[in-house]
């Protein structure tokens, strides 16, 4: 009996309560849901967008403001876009996105806290290329980190990120769209 009690003594000085199993820490809370945007009422924002053919474009190719990539695409879009939205959008102006078995990568540009521009890309494929991805994944679960995203170009072959809209996967005013047409 007086193990019980030390034990409940030692949980109530605890800031963060226990697993289930009574190990490890709290599973990560759920993805918080996003209302959709009026889109009648309110004003979309400019979303610029980067494609490249065969992978992302590296921080390197962001690192002078006013000498970005040169194919740009410029979108007037909402917060609650979903990633098949922009997939559609951007297969309109590039014909490579259009091939039945394309398959499109997006990560975020924005800059840190320097003024450097950063890219967050879809790191689960770079782990699965460098034959890590387990580990990657168990890491990536546990800080309930989520990638940006992958689509295919028809919407046949439909995808779990279809529906991922962009103020769920942090999505901030002013940051770019890189998108990789593999």
């Amino acid at each position: 009996m007086a193990g019980v009690g030390e034990a409940q003594r030692r949980q109530a000085g605890r800031s963060r309560p226990l697993h289930p199993s009574g190990r490890g820490p709290p599973p990560p809370p759920p993805r918080p849901r996003f209302e959709p945007v009026d889109r009648e009422k309110t004003c979309p924002l400019l979303l610029r967008v980067f494609t490249k053919i065969g992978g992302h474009h590296s921080r390197e190719d962001f690192a002078v403001r006013g000498k970005e990539p040169k194919d740009e695409v410029q979108i007037y879009t909402w917060k609650d876009a979903t990633l098949r939205e922009l997939t559609d959008l951007v297969k309109e102006v590039a014909p490579a996105a259009r091939r039945r078995d394309a398959r499109l990568s997006f990560a975020f540009v924005y800059p840190d806290k320097n003024g450097r521009f950063m890219v967050r890309e879809d790191w689960l494929s770079k782990a699965h290329e460098q034959r890590i991805l387990p580990w990657v994944e168990l890491l990536l679960k546990y800080d309930g980190y989520e990638h940006v995203g992958k689509t295919f170009s028809y919407e046949g072959r439909r995808q779990l990120d279809d529906g991922k809209m962009l103020a769920e996967l942090g999505f901030e005013i002013g940051d770019y769209l890189d998108v990789a047409i593999l």
